[in-house]
């Protein structure tokens, strides 16, 4: 890892483990998504300024994020692969979404720059399958003309751990290429056909980095923080778009909350000229009667704050905050959904 790589997790590492260093028992514990790690360190450092309340959250991972709360070692677990009605039924839990970005290629190119090259989704399933296996493969080409292509390989880098980045990632690769839909599928964890392994968005970000002729996916936030090159993708409506606020925006405006049953809703490849084809959510879970009824009542008091004081520190990290009409929503569910004794645990509004 580069040394600035190294400063910058321990920053955000100290930001979300503040509270440790203090013997207040309010200090809220989570764990899971790296996707929403870094809003949730700069949440979590305004939070403790604010309030003097600690996060003690690991970026672990969506699926240990899961697994953890399943079992009760943590007060919450995040999420990027929402858990269908069935499942949070069966876990006796409650999730919603607290926070909606993009996920992006990133590439590792001699001279390239941000922007200067242009992906489609069957390209890009072929690349992460190894069919396309050198940077002025045809196909890149036919993609980009006049751009000076590299005879270098192409090293794919993706995720190790079980994460709910992977899951929108091939949930997307799984709509635009039938190939990979039958040879791969779509799920937390798969069987890569080729590449290295990285966990989490941060290890993916760090090998990418270190790696010439690299190609991995991340979440915005990665990218911007650790200066490496994204690319374009061309779109559901066959539009060439670049990741930035107003294509993730264009994707999530068609997410039907009121509509999803357990706020399940999956938002790659929408349609939109503007519309970036890999923007996700990340899900907030946690039990519908919690043991811990205080610590419980102490996170949702975090989320409540977030909701309503966090829009600018998400937009400058370019994530997409929740709609107001989306958090009333949320607010009703967490309101009915999580209780202690026959009472809410913490009243939202």
């Amino acid at each position: 890892m580069t040394m600035k790589l190294i400063v910058r997790a321990a920053l955000l590492a100290t930001a979300l483990s503040a509270g440790t260093l203090s013997a207040q028992a309010a200090d809220i514990s989570g764990a899971g998504s790296t996707f929403i790690y870094p809003v949730f360190a700069k949440w979590a450092d305004t939070y403790k300024k604010d309030t003097g309340t600690g996060i003690n959250y690991q970026s672990i991972g969506s699926g240990g994020g899961i697994k953890q709360i399943k079992a009760g070692t943590v007060t919450f677990g995040a999420t990027d692969a929402p858990l269908k009605e069935a499942d949070l039924k069966d876990g006796g839990l409650v999730q919603w979404p607290m926070i909606m970005g993009g996920i992006v290629p990133v590439v590792n190119l001699d001279g390239m720059k941000a922007g200067e090259l242009t992906l489609d989704g069957p390209t890009l399933a072929a690349m992460f399958m190894g069919t396309v296996k050198t940077w002025n493969d045809p196909a890149i080409a036919k993609l980009n003309p006049g751009v000076k292509l590299p005879e270098t390989a192409i090293v794919v880098v993706h995720r190790s751990d079980g994460s709910g980045t992977t899951f929108n990632f091939t949930n997307y690769l799984s709509k635009v290429s039938p190939d990979w839909k039958s040879k791969v599928g779509e799920n937390t964890a798969v069987e890569w056909p080729v590449g290295l392994g990285a966990k989490g968005n941060e290890g993916v970000a760090n090998n990418v980095a270190n790696t010439k002729g690299a190609v991995g996916y991340v979440e915005y936030a990665y990218a911007k923080q650790n200066n490496l090159v994204s690319t374009k993708m061309m779109n559901h409506d066959g539009k060439a778009v670049a990741p930035a606020m107003d294509t993730f925006s264009s994707a999530a405006a068609n997410a039907d909350w009121e509509h999803a049953p357990g706020f399940y809703q999956i938002l790659t490849d929408q349609p939109g000229a503007q519309s970036w084809p890999i923007t996700a959510s990340t899900f907030v879970v946690m039990h519908k009667e919690p043991k811990d009824s205080a610590a419980s009542a102490e996170a949702l008091k975090f989320f409540n704050w977030a909701f309503k004081n966090g829009t600018k520190e998400a937009e400058a990290l370019d994530y997409i905050p929740m709609p107001a009409k989306v958090v009333t929503l949320i607010d009703k569910e967490i309101n009915t959904g999580i209780m202690a004794g026959g009472k809410p645990v913490y009243d939202m509004k």
